[in-house]
């Protein structure tokens, strides 16, 4: 399952990210998004976990939690509807 992780601090790394959805299970990545111009983070991320009881598990725990002296705003990714490319017809 794809989990978006939100209200970050800026300080914030991948590997603690990592450290805090390990406590719930298996993690198969993890992903905090970043400013291509300055390459700081925008405050918020992804984490992939295999195990979809373990990842429900860790939003339940983990979404309001402090990290980092952040509350993390901690859901289930839903993926956006494929939009068309430029010159193809959508069905």
């Amino acid at each position: 399952m794809n989990i978006y992780v939100g209200n970050l601090s800026y300080k914030a790394r991948e590997n603690d990210l990592r450290q805090a959805f390990e406590a719930y299970g298996q993690v198969a990545s993890v992903k905090i998004i970043t400013d291509r111009a300055t390459k700081r983070s925008k405050g918020f991320g992804f984490v992939e976990m295999p195990n979809d009881d373990e990842a429900r598990h860790a939003i339940e725990k983990l979404h309001g939690q402090d990290l980092m002296g952040r509350n993390l705003n901690v859901n289930e990714s839903l993926s956006k509807p494929q939009q068309p490319r430029e010159g193809q017809q959508s069905e």
